[in-house]
């Protein structure tokens, strides 16, 4: 596969930027201080709005769960979230350039971000799942259907490390491997391509995809159990530790007075299962 020149610009730049990082952390003397947020009037939250329905446009605004989730932090704190849309590829580096404060996107925790930002505890489910063409359901109900199949990913993603797993275990097993892995830069175009028949799969969260189901009935179908149990934590700069405890301390209140669930339930249909604590990786 030939990467673009956007998709080289992001793959060099996230690169980079996993190699800078620790030292930019080491070198700031204090995090950010929720006096500072409070002084300024704004939580500053880095998105890619294009993440239905967690961060995406709506006539023209950044609208989803995140945004309504944010909302209620910030009230307590007493400013206001701004989103700002930023290309996922990005997202990191443009943090630690301090663009914004926070990441909030529905980021899922993986062995790579833990080591490059501070998370919060679960606020989301992002277990990884397969979305196929409801003609194809019955032919591809497993990972192990894959073989010969043309793949589909978004640059950046947890899909595209869970990708080399499924590959290599069909390869293991005797199989061909995928027939081609295909990236984007966005889920929703990737979408479009399985609706063209252009890729025979795409990988996504399971909260995600059930909301492309509900969108679109009886055009697509879901394939469960490709990963170990994932979620979704709000990601901040390795030293801004005061922020990370106050997330935390909130989140919780949240979970133990319903609101996070009743925001899940309006957003995603279902109450969602959350561990109580950031999840390790060996």
């Amino acid at each position: 596969m030939t990467l673009s020149r956007r998709q080289f610009t992001a793959a060099t730049a996230a690169a980079t930027a996993s190699t800078l990082l620790p030292g930019w952390a080491r070198a700031q003397a204090t995090g950010l201080t929720l006096a500072q947020i409070k002084a300024s009037g704004e939580l500053r939250i880095g998105c890619e709005a294009a993440y239905v329905p967690f961060t995406y446009r709506q006539d023209g605004k950044i609208v989803g769960y995140d945004v309504e989730l944010a909302e209620v932090l910030c009230k307590s704190l007493g400013v206001k979230p701004n989103f700002i849309d930023t290309a996922w590829a990005g997202v990191i580096p443009s943090l630690y350039a301090k663009k914004f404060d926070v990441i909030m996107s529905s980021m899922s925790y993986t062995k790579e971000r833990l080591e490059r930002v501070a998370f919060s505890i679960p606020y989301a489910e992002a277990s990884q799942a397969l979305l196929v063409r409801a003609a194809d359901a019955a032919t591809i109900k497993s990972g192990a259907d894959l073989n010969n199949k043309t793949l589909a990913v978004k640059l950046g993603s947890p899909g595209q490390i869970l990708q080399e797993r499924i590959n290599a275990g069909l390869k293991s097993s005797g199989g061909a491997g995928f027939k081609e892995l295909r990236t984007f830069d966005d889920h929703p175009s990737a979408y479009v391509a399985l609706a063209q028949n252009r890729v025979d799969g795409v990988l996504n969260t399971l909260a995600t995809l059930a909301m492309v189901l509900k969108d679109a009935p009886g055009k697509y179908a879901i394939v469960k159990g490709l990963g170990a149990d994932n979620w979704a934590g709000i990601a901040a700069r390795k030293e801004d530790t005061e922020l990370v405890a106050w997330l935390n301390t909130e989140l919780g209140k949240l979970r133990a007075d319903g609101t996070l669930f009743q925001l899940q339930e309006k957003w995603f249909g279902f109450r969602m299962n959350l561990a109580d604590k950031v999840p390790s990786f060996s």
